[in-house]
């Protein structure tokens, strides 16, 4: 595993005090990352993915606004200079991501 000093994606407060809240509740595995990721999303090309997880082999690990966090190596090409933001209103409720490029 290769840890960076400079993060792929950018977390705001709204998003980081979301994930403390998770990171903060019983039961929570603390030897888990932030792991953040893209999937094939079939013809709209690709999604983002964020939750919690397991360093593995291939991954890259850095910390972004105080949060420990892992990204596949591989995939950070796909989510370099994203922004990570959390929502909660009356249309929707989640993290949203876009391109700050």
């Amino acid at each position: 595993m290769e840890t960076t000093a400079i993060a792929p994606v950018s977390i705001t407060p709204l998003a980081v005090e979301q994930l403390k809240k998770w990171m903060d509740a019983p039961g929570f595995d603390t030897t888990q990352r932030v792991r953040v990721g893209v999937k094939g999303a079939g013809c709209s090309g690709m999604g983002f993915v964020l939750g919690f997880d397991h360093p593995q082999t291939g991954d890259m690990l850095f910390e972004c606004e105080g949060l420990p966090c892992v990204i596949n190596a591989a995939q950070q090409l796909y989510v370099f200079g994203m922004q990570i933001d959390w929502q909660d209103n009356e249309h929707s409720r989640g993290f949203t991501f876009s391109s700050t490029k």
